[in-house]
């Protein structure tokens, strides 16, 4: 199997790559492969069996004043993407967000929901999805995901592990429930989707249960060894953004058990392990 990752060099990408040791990988970065020319995007898909689209504008709330620029990378490039495999027929994994939903329900999204994104980076996701679904409908697999943490790139567990060094308390909000997931989790999950003869379709990457920001900030400082009680709940209305936030961003994982595929670990287990081998530093 011949794989070839764009946007590698990102915390998935780069977690992508160690899972797909043993294959033959292709990991191009945003440097090496720009997915908004369909030309190099052809030709860089050619010869290849899988392509993972891990390449997006992912800068949320820049998003709201660029959301052209944000629309070329995670929409027309994610079609682009679609359109070269549908032509060698090549399958694509391409990862998308919880943002393409409203965060207004009360129980976790399935899979075949209506998409209805609040801010301009959900808008372009969701067209992304659209695009590779209607380009290459029988070998796209949508993988959406949320609240990622891992060893290779900034992100929310870090960043609370270095305020913990500076800080003696500070306020996470506590009115926005999610799914953390860990980056080398879903780099299994993919692969484990890519080894199997799972239908074309959307499937949600997240590690199961549910937690806020505030639950997982406390989780982060336990299972490093810190004290939990150093941070303190606050509401959404402390941190004002220009791209709104859902408030409910948990996904439900039916597609896997119907493909055959058991969901991805409680999030707490993945901290642990994630702590343990190292991937977050305190």
């Amino acid at each position: 199997m011949r794989v070839l990752i764009t946007g590698a060099n990102g915390m998935l990408g780069r977690d992508l790559q160690s899972a797909l040791a043993d294959r033959q990988v292709t990991a191009l970065g945003r440097a090496d492969l720009d997915v908004t020319d369909a030309a190099a995007v052809a030709e860089a898909v050619a010869g290849h069996d899988v392509v993972v689209n891990c390449a997006a504008y992912t800068k949320v709330d820049d998003a709201e004043a660029h959301e052209e620029q944000a629309y070329a990378v995670n929409a027309t490039g994610t079609g682009n993407l679609a359109a070269a495999c549908a032509a060698t027929g090549a399958r694509l994994v391409t990862i998308s967000t919880d943002y393409v939903f409203d965060g207004n329900a009360t129980e976790p999204y399935a899979e075949d929901l209506p998409r209805d994104p609040i801010n301009a980076y959900g808008r372009t996701k969701a067209a992304g999805e659209e695009l590779a679904l209607a380009a290459h409908p029988d070998g796209t697999y949508v993988v959406r995901t949320a609240w990622l943490y891992g060893a290779n790139g900034p992100n929310f567990a870090q960043t609370m592990l270095n305020l913990a060094k500076s800080k003696d308390t500070w306020s996470v909000v506590d009115d926005q429930l999610g799914q953390p997931t860990w980056t080398a989790d879903l780099a299994e999950q993919i692969v484990r989707l890519v080894d199997s003869d799972a239908p074309a379709g959307i499937y949600h990457g997240t590690n199961s249960g549910r937690a806020t920001w505030y639950e997982f900030a406390r989780a982060v400082l336990e299972e490093s060894g810190l004290d939990p009680e150093r941070i303190t709940p606050t509401d959404s209305s402390s941190f004002v953004r220009p791209a709104p936030r859902p408030s409910y961003s948990v996904l439900g994982h039916d597609r896997w058990a119907a493909s055959g595929i058991a969901e991805m670990r409680p999030w707490r287990e993945a901290l642990a392990e994630a702590v343990r081998a190292g991937a977050l530093i305190a």
